[in-house]
């Protein structure tokens, strides 16, 4: 086998499953910080914030968004909106500061934002709950 070609190997979807299960545990302690204080995030006296507000409707999104994404479970859509919250968060926050992210300090929401872009295309791997509905459907479909 050639370094160039696509690896027939069972770990590159099981390596998917894990890349898609770090991300999501990073992206959902992102959100348990914004929401609970937990882990915490360093800054000493973050205050409490309001769920209806842009910044508690996108600690909710990391928080649950991150779990669906931890468990496989609606990976391309979750994956999907979750992407589009990072290109927000991106254009909104970081590029009005300056134009490079190393700069802008928006590193984390370019990452994250073709991190769910790639599992929109990609999905969730063999190790996930969307994997076991689809054999689960499988098996009805092959019992008729």
């Amino acid at each position: 086998m050639s370094i160039f070609e696509a690896s027939r190997s069972p770990w590159a979807g099981r390596m998917l499953s894990i890349f898609r299960i770090v991300a999501g545990l990073m992206f959902m302690w992102s959100g348990t910080t914004k929401l609970f204080g937990y882990p915490p995030s360093g800054i000493p006296g973050m205050p409490p914030i309001a769920l209806t507000s842009q910044l508690g409707v996108s600690a909710l999104l990391e928080t649950f968004g991150g779990l669906a994404i931890v468990l496989g479970l609606l990976t391309r859509p979750v994956a999907f909106l979750l992407s589009g919250e990072m290109a927000v968060a991106y254009f909104q926050f970081h590029a009005p500061k300056a134009f490079f992210p190393t700069t802008n300090g928006g590193e984390p929401a370019v990452l994250f934002c073709f991190l769910f872009l790639y599992l929109v295309f990609a999905g969730a791997g063999p190790w996930s709950l969307d994997a076991m509905l689809t054999r689960s459907k499988g098996d009805a479909r092959s019992r008729r």
